[in-house]
């Protein structure tokens, strides 16, 4: 394993050695769940789009995660194929490089699928950027905050590397932000033709 690799997963080895504890196991299981297949996010989507004054952050978020389900789960994880940091045995890499991190465990069911990057940090970063700017603050910030605690959970539970869960946050925010765009520009559009309409009423 090169150092980069190694120092990847010294990280994860470094959580588990120094900061794993019977409350902060149970602290991050339960969060990292919150983000098991986007369930969150797409229940808070589904709130908002159900009332009007919501509606535009509900249409945003959903924007959002479908980009996510396509760019993570759909391109990503296939095209790059990363083991699993827990993954051990003869695990390699399109490379030939072992992957896995000798000694680690991971403290829930063990995912089936490919490590990089993380669709948990992905969905909740693209969901919460995306309702930042449509939401008010006492509701949007606690929103960020959860996500980035769903993402630390990622790497305390040993689930995933922290390149991981970096490419999910930077494609998240990415995806969050371009999901903004595509609404505003959806509802400019709307209102325009609502307004040429009146007009011509």
């Amino acid at each position: 394993m090169n150092p980069f690799l190694n120092m990847d997963g010294d990280i994860l080895l470094f959580l588990q050695d120094h900061v794993r504890n019977p409350i902060c196991d149970f602290f991050f299981k339960l969060i990292t769940h919150l983000g098991d297949a986007g369930i969150f996010w797409i229940i808070l989507t589904l709130v908002l789009l159900c009332f009007k004054q919501t509606r535009k952050a509900g249409v945003c978020s959903c924007i959002a995660l479908l980009g996510s389900v396509i760019l993570n789960n759909m391109i990503l994880k296939p095209l790059v194929a990363r083991p699993r940091p827990f993954w051990h045995g003869d695990t390699f890499d399109a490379k030939g490089m072992v992957t896995n991190v000798e000694g680690l465990k991971c403290i829930v069911k063990e995912a089936k699928d490919y490590s990089f990057p993380s669709g948990h940090t992905g969905a909740s970063f693209a969901s919460a950027v995306a309702l930042y700017p449509n939401l008010k603050k006492r509701y949007s910030i606690p929103l960020l905050i959860l996500a980035a605690l769903i993402a630390f959970s990622r790497l305390y539970i040993g689930i995933h590397y922290p390149t991981d869960v970096l490419a999910g946050l930077i494609d998240g925010i990415f995806l969050g932000i371009m999901a903004v765009l595509i609404c505003n520009f959806i509802y400019r559009k709307m209102e325009e033709k609502k307004q040429a309409s009146e007009l011509k009423g």
